[in-house]
């Protein structure tokens, strides 16, 4: 058996309809693990994501859930245990900027998007994966911070990196919490990736003085990011990594 093989274990992907989520969903697939792939609006990416995780020789089922409204969570995580027995692995992903805006303009009802879409999420699948975790004796979860959470983010989205620093928090505290239960949570923190995020929210001249900022002198690519998730979800791989916060950012924050 190779290090990295998730045969017979379930992977629970959010927002895995384009970009990281939609390349992490296929990692698993190549790895032999079954992958539930969520999303909340874009059906047909999620549905290229489903035939893309077939393609490479896994198992997938699809599941549509707004995770911004805490409660959908419970039920995400109850059929996808419904459809496959169990969950080994939550890739907690789903999350947006939603608007761009200086502090000053962020009306109340953004601001709560932003951290229902990016903090909420991940709390309330946390929660509900917690128990079944313990009752099968393992688990791992791994979320999806950002850069933004360390520097604070790029022009117009503070709010947005307010929000992953706080996953990344959620991140540490949930792993010493969990610890003694033999359950892992860890996070990648990518920098500037190529997704269709960046394609609505950031505008040419930005994505260029970004750029300048990156040792590498490129934006990632979302396959770039899959490696660290397969690593640190892996039981053979990091069964001694946990509350880590892993930089994937060609060099442009070395903390």
């Amino acid at each position: 058996m190779g290090y990295l093989d998730f045969t017979d274990q379930v992977v629970l992907v959010t927002g895995a309809s384009s970009g990281i989520g939609a390349a992490v969903a296929v990692g698993f697939a190549e790895t032999g693990a079954t992958v539930a792939v969520h999303y909340h609006r874009n059906a047909e990416g999620a549905a290229h994501t489903v035939a893309a995780v077939q393609t490479a020789g896994g198992t997938a089922s699809l599941h549509q859930a707004d995770l911004a409204d805490s409660g959908s969570a419970d039920a995400l995580v109850d059929a996808v245990i419904a459809k496959h027995g169990r969950i080994d692995v939550l890739v907690n992903n789903a999350g947006d900027l939603v608007n761009r805006s200086p502090v000053a303009d962020v009306p109340d009802e953004e601001f709560q998007r932003i951290l229902n879409v990016n903090l909420t999420s991940v709390f309330a699948l946390s929660r509900r994966i917690v128990p079944v975790f313990r009752a099968q004796g393992s688990g791992s979860i791994v979320n999806v911070t950002s850069i933004a959470g360390r520097h604070g983010g790029g022009g117009g989205s503070v709010v947005y990196a307010t929000s992953k620093g706080a996953v990344s928090t959620f991140t540490r505290g949930l792993a010493k919490e969990l610890a003694p239960d033999g359950i892992r949570v860890n996070a990648i923190s990518p920098g500037v990736i190529s997704t269709p995020f960046h394609d609505r929210h950031t505008g040419e001249e930005q994505m260029k003085a970004m750029i300048t900022a990156i040792p590498m002198g490129r934006t990632g690519t979302p396959h770039e990011c899959v490696g660290t998730v397969l690593f640190l979800a892996s039981e053979r791989m990091a069964s001694y990594v946990t509350g880590q916060i892993v930089e994937v950012n060609g060099g442009q924050l070395m903390p």
